[in-house]
This record gives C-alpha cells, structure tokens and sequence, in this order.
C-alpha cells in the first residue's frame, strides 16, 4: 500500500478550504496594498469595531457596515444626528455598540482632520510608519508572526495622540496586516510573492 503523501495547502494555514467569503478575503484582499484614504478609512474602522470579536464575525457584516455607514464616507459620517445613531443602534446587520459607533464617528472627524491640517493624504500619513514600502516578513507558520510591532505601536501612540479610539498597538498591526504595510502571507502562499507586485 502506497504511503500517503502529505501536502499542506496552497495558502496560508488560517484561511479555511470550507469558508468561501473568508478565504476569497484572503485570496483577493488581505495584504494587498491600499492607498486609497477612504478604503484606508474604511478597514481602520472595521478593525475598530472588531476589539474583542473575530475579523470573520465582521467580515459577514462587511456590507451591511458598508451601507449603514454611507460607504464610509467621512463627510456623511460626522453629520450623524442622535436619530441617526439610534437607527445603527438598532441595525442588527451591523455590531451594535453605541461606544464603537460613537468612536467612528469621532474617528471620521479626526480622519477629515488630517486631511485638511497640512498633513497631506491620510494614506501618506499611515504608510510613512513604514517608509512608504511594506515590510516583507517570511513566515513558515503564521502563528510564529507578532501581534504587535515597534511600527504598530508607534502608528497607535500617533492615532490616540490625535483622538482616535480604538486604535491599540494590536488592532493597529491586524490592520496593517490587512492593507498591506505588513506582508504577513506565509512564505509558502502563493499569495505571499503576488501582493509584493502589487506594492508602489
């Protein structure tokens, strides 16, 4: 009988074969590199709302958040009337957490803010903490990655400094993760050599 050969999947170990949604996510977005300051605006705020949930429980929510909060339009967002927080407050498509909404909200004025104050895009803001390029890590096992870095840290210092909330060192790092600063796919993903193209 011939021995059976193990061959470990194409992609990295954390994005399952039996989850179409999350491993799409994981094929076409995670570490792809943004530098557009509304999708970066978008998925800091995403992250925001994640603290103490998982990135899948969000992501299944990616729409509907998208739609309850006006494609993430800033301009929109820091309008908001006491009436239309009560309606996200009771939107079930969305997490309801009147202190995450209420932080979005606070984060949008702060994230215009920026943009306005000399500082230039907020996408050129949030890449010089990693002088404009992503970091290429190389790892064989995901889970042997930080969970925080020196980069993380200093980029949350810098977002609390201005106002933001929900912007610890940890949360900072997933997002940067996600938006491709950081090319944490592992070394065997093929995904891993794809998203380094597609950097500026």
């Amino acid at each position: 009988m011939a021995k059976k050969i193990h061959c470990p999947p194409l992609h990295c170990l954390w994005a399952p074969e039996d989850d179409a949604l999350y491993r799409q996510y994981h094929d076409e977005d995670w570490g792809v590199p943004e530098y557009d300051d509304r999708a970066l605006f978008e998925k800091l705020i995403l992250d925001g709302f994640q603290a103490g949930l998982s990135w899948r429980t969000i992501l299944y929510k990616r729409e509907n958040f998208r739609k309850a909060f006006n494609g993430f339009d800033a301009e929109k967002i820091v309008r908001y009337s006491p009436k239309k927080i009560e309606r996200l407050m009771q939107d079930t498509g969305i997490i309801r957490s009147k202190t995450k909404i209420n932080a979005t909200i606070g984060n949008a004025k702060i994230y215009l803010g920026i943009m306005e104050d000399g500082s230039g895009a907020f996408s050129d803001f949030l890449w010089d903490f990693v002088d404009g390029k992503p970091i290429v890590n190389k790892w064989k096992d995901y889970r042997k990655g930080p969970v925080k870095t020196p980069q993380s840290e200093a980029m949350s210092k810098e977002l609390k400094r201005r106002g933001f909330k929900f912007v610890g060192p940890v949360i900072v790092y997933a997002f940067m993760q996600a938006v491709g600063m950081v090319n944490d796919h592992e070394i065997g993903c093929p995904r891993h050599k794809a998203v380094q193209k597609l950097a500026r």
